[in-house]
C-alpha cells in the first residue's frame, strides 16, 4: 500500500510528492501565489504606520536605546500580524474539521470561541453532510496538487437556499477566517474540483467524484456567510495560466540564456596601475 502524500518547501513554494511515483508537483496555493499583488507594499506600509501611532510611547522608548531595533519592530509589523492570523486560521480549521466530523468540542481558547459559535450556527443552518475533509486533490493531467478543506453534500431549494426537501448538491468548500474573502478563492476551488483524483491520508487514491459547484464559508468573530463560488472553465483556465507562469518562474526562466557567443576580454592592467595599487 502506498504511503501518505508528503510535502516539501522549495524556494518559498510548497510541493507535493506522489507516494507511488515520487513525482513532485507544485501546490495549488503556491500556484495561485503567482497572481500579482500590487496592494501588498501599501498594506505593509499602513501596518507599520498604524503600529507606530498606536504604540508611540513604546516605540519612542525602544528607539532611544536601540534605533535599529525600533526600525525592525515597525518594519516587521505586517509579518507579526500575518503570523498571528495564520495561527488562528490554522487552529480554527482544525476545529472546523473536528466539528463537521461530529467530534465533541469542549472549551476552546477565547480567541477561537467566536469561530466555534459561528461554525456551529453554520452546521445547524446548512446541515452539510461530510464526504471528505483535508484530503489531497491531485491533477495528473496538469501537474499540481493541493489539500482542500471539505467536500460536502447539501440540499438546496430552487432559490439556492438550504432546504431539507431540496436537491442534493456536492460542493467543494473552503473555510476562510481572514478579514475578507478574496476572489482568488475561486482559483483554488476550481483547481481542486478539476483535479483527476483524491488521495487519502493513507495514500489510497480514488477518482475525483462529480462536483456540482463550490462555496466558501467566510467566518469572522462578527458573523459568517456561506456563498457560492464560480469554478467553471473560464476560472479554471485562469488557474492553468498561473500554472504556466509558475513553471516559467521556477524552471523555464532559468534556461533562456545560453553560453556567450562573444564577450569582452580582460582589460590590460598597466604597470602604473599596478604600482599605484
Amino acid at each position: 500500500m502506498p504511503g501518505a502524500v508528503r510535502t516539501i518547501k522549495r524556494g518559498g513554494s510548497r510541493f507535493y510528492i506522489n507516494p507511488e511515483t515520487a513525482e513532485k508537483v507544485p501546490g495549488v496555493t503556491s500556484i495561485v501565489g503567482m497572481l500579482p499583488k500590487p496592494f501588498l507594499p501599501f498594506w505593509a506600509s499602513r501596518m507599520a504606520a498604524e503600529t507606530a501611532v498606536d504604540n508611540l510611547p513604546a516605540v519612542t522608548a525602544i528607539a532611544e536605546r536601540d534605533r535599529d531595533g525600533a526600525v525592525d519592530y515597525l518594519r516587521n509589523s505586517h509579518v507579526r500580524y500575518t503570523n498571528l492570523r495564520a495561527r488562528i486560521g490554522s487552529d480554527a480549521h482544525d476545529m472546523f474539521e473536528r466539528m463537521i466530523r461530529l467530534e465533541e468540542i469542549g472549551r476552546v481558547h477565547p480567541d477561537l470561541e467566536p469561530y466555534r459559535l459561528g461554525f456551529a450556527e453554520f452546521l445547524t443552518a446548512v446541515r452539510p453532510q461530510l464526504i471528505r475533509a483535508e484530503d489531497v486533490a491531485w491533477s495528473d493531467e496538469h501537474g499540481y496538487a493541493g489539500s482542500f478543506d471539505a467536500l460536502v453534500r447539501v440540499r438546496l431549494g430552487e432559490d439556492g437556499k438550504p432546504d431539507p426537501a431540496g436537491t442534493e448538491h456536492t460542493l467543494m468548500v473552503d473555510w476562510k477566517t481572514s478579514r475578507s474573502a478574496y476572489p482568488d478563492v475561486a482559483l483554488q476551488l476550481a483547481a481542486y474540483a478539476h483535479a483527476d483524483r483524491v488521495i487519502s491520508p493513507d495514500g489510497t487514491s480514488e477518482p475525483m467524484p462529480h462536483i456540482d459547484g463550490a462555496a466558501v464559508l467566510h467566518i469572522t468573530p462578527d458573523g459568517w456567510v456561506f456563498k457560492p463560488v464560480r469554478i467553471d472553465e473560464e476560472i479554471f483556465n485562469v488557474f492553468l495560466t498561473l500554472r504556466h507562469v509558475f513553471q516559467w518562474d521556477r524552471e523555464i526562466s532559468k534556461t533562456v540564456f545560453g553560453s556567450p557567443i562573444a564577450q569582452s576580454v580582460r582589460r590590460l592592467v598597466t604597470g602604473t596601475q599596478r604600482r599605484a595599487a
